[in-house]
């Protein structure tokens, strides 16, 4: 069980740090617009696309302001927050669980922990040229992690039912 936890611990590390140097990178050594007008040059979401607008951190991301290439990117880029953080915590919470006897503990420490990263990462972006530092990121990133640790929680209380039941 403690390399599980140790595995559980490095992979939660191993999302860390792929963060940290995706930090240190300017937008413009990330943007990922070239590699979408190359393989999506037949705009395959364009109709379904053109009605989205809203704002997202007083910026009106829309098909109409942005553009097509620029509109999927940041949905790409939102996707990539809240999924990395939701790995990130919910790795977090499987290292700790077997440690602290209430689950519950376990979720909260993994959620905080998330949380004040994607804040100090947002922070790191502020040095970064290029990047915009968002609470709004934040904010995302720590729903990504309350959400990871939310499913990866009904998972484990899932197979246990199962295994009781086998039993």
């Amino acid at each position: 069980m403690k390399n599980k936890n140790n595995i559980y611990f490095f992979l939660a590390f191993l999302i860390i740090v792929i963060l940290f140097i995706s930090s240190s990178e300017t937008y413009k050594q990330q943007t990922s617009i070239p590699f979408l007008e190359k393989y999506l040059a037949g705009k395959p979401f364009e109709s379904m696309l053109s009605h989205i607008s809203f704002s997202y951190a007083g910026t009106d991301e829309s098909f109409n302001h942005v553009g097509y290439f620029k509109l999927v990117e940041f949905f790409i880029r939102k996707t990539a927050h809240f999924m990395t953080y939701f790995f990130m915590a919910s790795f977090i919470f499987l290292g700790v669980k077997n440690k602290i006897k209430y689950w519950r503990y376990s979720g909260l420490i993994a959620v905080a922990c998330a949380a004040l990263y994607a804040g100090l990462d947002e922070i790191h972006q502020s040095f970064t040229g290029g990047r915009t530092p968002l609470i709004q990121d934040v904010l995302l990133d720590t729903i990504g992690a309350t959400t990871g640790v939310i499913l990866t929680i009904l998972i484990l209380i899932y197979y246990r039912h199962k295994k009781a039941k086998e039993n």
